[in-house]
């Protein structure tokens, strides 16, 4: 008895011992793997913070130097001093020298920002254009350096998409990690942009990954506080905007009035959205009606920007001046409403100009601007039942934002760490909610996705919609060697009925023949062939099964 127990200890241990090996090893090897994956997360997030932090300081230091402006801070008060030929000529040679450069170095000359990254992520299984992208950042740069009304963040979101493109490439990393390490290199950039790591963690992943898998989270994170320590390095350890008056929420009363403060932002936002649309479409039709040629195109915006720079120099740039004001109530209600008004077709002009830059900064600027509009008109009915005015720029700076760029969470979070404020939280938070709510609604979710649906890219609509688009035929396709003579006989008569598929052609435009003919199988016909030869069929059970498997890859990395 006592051997047979002394030879089942003796197995238990070498068991015990063998398991123990077995998951050393495997700790080990993932170990390893995952060590790699976070220190690439590390290194894109401090290429990409250091970019972001050397685009801001490029920016300022050749816009001072443009303007002769002693304290860039106070650009807009400074411009007003300058001659008025020079703030028409200022913007007019900076957009003929970004439509140069995006004729020669982009195939549409078209400036690259964060739509393209969000298609990049979705679609290209984590990359952007290197050479269109650092084209972009070029033209971008030298927009706000020569007074374009945008800002920074999309060229700077790109951009990290470039540095993100050009390590997945040298490593030749799989769709799912590119995918991850571009949202790394994106969370560093905007966190390096506004000093929000925070935001910049929550941005990449609602915005540009748009799912929030547990996977992506902690490189997302490390390359977020990268780009933050490196903002801190340079700046300080400061906010972006420092509020003079503390703001103060009458709770409970005091909230119906921040619901409706959200509604107004959001038409406000939908409003800025539809007329950079209604610009960029109204430009192209104008140059191809006028034979204009695309370099001229950034020009004539350019003037058109100098011109209203004259009587509006607050127009100019970032608008942090007149952002400041704001923010401490120092405009009156009146020039609050002609402000938000030449703000927005500025930016108009400057986007459907194809001259550069992003969305945020203006939203920011025209939702603080329409927020102390409304807060005036608030305070002054209910004073006694109301806070500050400024508390309501505050919050109209958050709620025009969220609603621009789709993205509740993370611009909420943003706006907090822009200030520094976490008093009043439940002000913006009521008001964003309202404002994304509608607007979500009168446009395709956001700004960015909404260029994609102009685009003819179907993102807004979730994998479901877009990855028929993106599904080959000639990937589903049975050669025709491998079809019967009978069955070839069939195919011969449904294509002479006109009734095919194209080689060339996607899921996306085959699915609706199977449904309006009621067949299972159709002919693969080849286009560039005088008689549409045909080459292969394709049966509607196989596109199923393939999209079938694209979305269950899709669902499979959205909960890694």
């Amino acid at each position: 008895m006592p051997s047979q127990f002394k030879l089942s200890l003796t197995t238990r241990l070498n068991h015990v011992g063998a398991s123990t090996r077995d998951a050393g090893l495997l700790l080990w090897q993932q170990g390893r793997g995952q060590f790699f994956y976070w220190l690439m997360a590390l290194v894109i997030g401090s290429l990409a913070g250091f970019t972001a932090v050397g685009f801001r300081k490029g920016i300022t230091a050749l816009q001072a130097w443009i303007y002769g402006a002693e304290d860039i801070h106070y650009l807009h008060s400074f411009a007003a001093t300058l001659p008025w030929y020079m703030l028409v000529l200022i913007p007019l040679l900076g957009g003929l020298t970004v439509g140069v450069i995006l004729h020669n170095f982009t195939p549409d000359a078209r400036v690259r920002s964060v739509s393209d990254v969000i298609e990049g992520s979705a679609l290209r299984e984590g990359r952007v254009e290197i050479r269109e992208g650092l084209a972009s950042a070029c033209a971008s740069f030298l927009t706000l350096s020569t007074g374009g009304s945008s800002g920074r963040e999309g060229p700077v979101v790109h951009l990290a998409g470039v540095i993100s493109t050009w390590v997945n490439d040298r490593f030749k990393t799989d769709a799912v990690t590119s995918r991850d390490l571009l949202g790394c290199a994106v969370a560093a950039a905007v966190s390096a942009s506004f000093n929000a790591p925070i935001a910049g963690a929550l941005f990449a992943m609602e915005v540009v990954l748009r799912h929030f898998a547990v996977n992506a989270f902690a490189p997302i994170v490390i390359a977020s506080v990268a780009g933050t320590v490196i903002n801190r390095l340079e700046f300080g350890d400061v906010t972006e905007f420092k509020l003079s008056t503390p703001g103060a929420l009458q709770f409970y009363v005091e909230l119906p009035a921040f619901l409706i403060m959200g509604v107004v932002c959001g038409i406000v936002a939908v409003v800025l959205m539809r007329t950079i649309f209604w610009t960029d479409n109204m430009g192209t039709r104008m140059q191809n009606r006028l034979g204009l040629p695309r370099w001229l195109r950034p020009g004539i915006a350019g003037l058109l920007l100098g011109l209203i720079a004259v009587w509006f120099p607050h127009i100019i740039g970032v608008g942090y001046e007149t952002t400041v004001r704001v923010l401490s109530g120092q405009i009156g209600f009146s020039e609050l409403v002609i402000f938000v008004i030449i703000k927005v077709i500025a930016v108009a002009i400057t986007m459907g100009g194809r001259m550069g830059g992003g969305v945020f900064s203006p939203a920011l600027m025209i939702g603080a601007m329409t927020g102390l509009a409304f807060g005036i008109i608030a305070t002054s009915l209910f004073p006694e039942v109301s806070g500050t005015e400024t508390l309501y720029a505050f919050a109209g700076m958050g709620a025009v934002a969220a609603a621009v760029l789709g993205a509740p969470i993370s611009t909420t979070l943003i706006v907090f760490e822009l200030t520094g404020d976490w008093q009043i939280g439940i002000a913006v938070m009521v008001a964003v909610s309202t404002s994304t709510a509608l607007a979500s609604r009168l446009v395709d979710r956001s700004f960015f996705l909404t260029q994609l649906e102009n685009r003819n890219i179907r993102c807004a609509a979730g994998p479901q919609a877009y990855l028929l688009g993106y599904l080959p035929v000639r990937n589903v396709m049975r050669p025709f060697a491998k079809i019967s003579e009978d069955e070839q006989h069939i195919l011969a008569q449904l294509q002479r009925d006109g009734v095919y598929a194209l080689s060339n052609a996607y899921l996306e435009s085959v699915l609706p023949i199977f449904e309006r003919h009621n067949l299972e199988v159709i002919p693969v016909v080849d286009p560039d062939t005088e008689d549409n030869c045909i080459i292969g069929s394709i049966s509607h059970l196989a596109c199923l099964k393939s999209y079938n498997r694209a979305l269950v890859a899709v669902v499979a990395e959205e909960h890694r």
